[in-house]
């Protein structure tokens, strides 16, 4: 994007326009949500379950409510009993692949109906959802003006619909990533990694986390992660025993050959590797691309984390990169970037005279809103929103590279 064009664009992109795109994604998305549910009976009007992956989760609450570890990793087991606590169920299977400790989670979900446990599960995550955008607004002085834009936004966020829609877990993973960068504002390194480790449940977004903090030597960050990793599974472990962590373990090494079950729709995924599978036909060479550039994207955030920019910039790389190289990824997932647009906004805000503003600016926007178009990736083979956030992290390291410049020349 040349730098004209981008400024013409960035002019074109005024508060107000935003303000009035989130609006309309906000009423579209929302009234679509409440149209589809509001029927009698736990079936929407697609006839699709109400909470959708939610059951999985009140299956093996129920589960873990009553002890039977070793139902935990049988799917046809699971499949009969969320048919005899959920009748409207019938026919609707699901991967186990969850640590055992996620069963324990949901236990006091699965001693309630399926309805009221599905509308309580939902308003948490509303509340986690609001709650971690709220922490992370604060630190944001230049948004302090911006208050009903980021309300707005936040409301609209395409992947806060989907998290909704599914019923999933994701803004736990939310709260993760907020809490430790809030311990990291703070310079407390080992409360952001004890919080950086409660990922265990979702490993594929602690990946490129544990990575980056062993590679840039953050002991105290490892050390506090490895402590709750390890604290999360032995809850498991002490409670089902080791045959169920067996069971665990041998169903998450060879995911790969289930891949194919545990994503029906790959233009619902975005990250690099549904981009390269969705885009390439032949599955060696699409996964090979996918480790190339996984490995840059590491080296990229790597790189970016050595830098004295300051932690905003350093965070939001952190947070586009765990996106990105994420080897499964759907797009109620994406509600862990939040933070990320929150924080550059305010960096957009706050630096007016540099020369990647636009850029930011559009790719934020771009980074926001295209996931609204990952269903069109089912006839183009393209996932538009992977670009926008890699460009948007191979951004962030721009910026940082001469956040670190100017500060050593000065």
């Amino acid at each position: 994007m040349t730098t004209s064009l981008a400024r013409q664009a960035s002019r074109w992109l005024t508060t107000r326009r935003v303000r009035v795109h989130g609006l309309l994604i906000a009423v579209s998305l929302w009234s679509v949500y409440v149209w589809d549910v509001a029927t009698p009976g736990l079936r929407d009007r697609n006839g699709l379950l109400k909470g959708t992956d939610f059951l999985h989760f009140y299956t093996i609450g129920y589960i873990g409510r009553v002890g039977h570890g070793s139902d935990l990793y049988e799917m046809n087991a699971q499949a009969a009993l969320a048919h005899k606590l959920v009748p409207e169920s019938a026919g609707i299977f699901y991967l186990p692949l969850y640590g055992p400790q996620v069963s324990l989670f949901f236990s006091p979900f699965a001693r309630l109906s399926y309805a009221c446990a599905l509308t309580i599960w939902l308003l948490l995550n509303i509340f986690i959802y609001g709650l971690s955008c709220y922490a992370i607004w604060r630190t944001c002085a230049h948004l302090r003006s911006e208050a009903s834009t980021v309300l707005l936004l936040a409301i609209a966020y395409p992947a806060l619909f989907h998290l909704i829609a599914w019923g999933q877990t994701s803004a736990l993973a939310l709260a993760c990533f907020t809490l430790a960068f809030l311990a990291l504002r703070s310079d407390r390194r080992f409360l952001a990694g004890l919080a950086i480790g409660l990922l265990i449940f979702k490993p594929q977004l602690g990946m490129v986390a544990a990575s980056l903090f062993l590679f840039a030597r953050e002991w105290k960050i490892v050390f506090g992660a490895m402590l709750a990793s390890l604290g999360e599974l032995a809850t498991g472990w002490l409670y089902y025993g080791t045959p169920v962590m067996r069971d665990y373990a041998h169903h998450l090494l060879h995911v790969r050959k289930v891949l194919p079950l545990l994503e029906p729709k790959p233009y619902q995924m975005h990250s690099l590797r549904a981009f390269w599978s969705l885009l390439v036909p032949w599955p060696g060479l699409a996964f090979a691309l996918y480790l190339i550039t996984v490995v840059i994207a590491l080296v990229l955030t790597l790189r970016l984390w050595r830098t004295t920019a300051p932690l905003s910039l350093r965070y939001s790389g952190l947070l586009l990169a765990t996106v990105l190289v994420a080897p499964h990824l759907t797009v109620y997932d994406l509600v862990i970037v939040a933070p990320a647009f929150l924080l550059l906004a305010d960096w957009v805000i706050e630096n007016p005279e540099n020369r990647l503003r636009d850029e930011l600016k559009i790719l934020l926007y771009l980074s926001y809103a295209l996931p609204l178009l990952g269903p069109i990736a089912r006839w183009t083979h393209v996932q538009l929103s992977v670009i926008a956030l890699s460009a948007l992290l191979l951004l962030a390291w721009q910026l940082a590279q001469k956040n670190s410049t100017c500060r050593t020349e000065t």
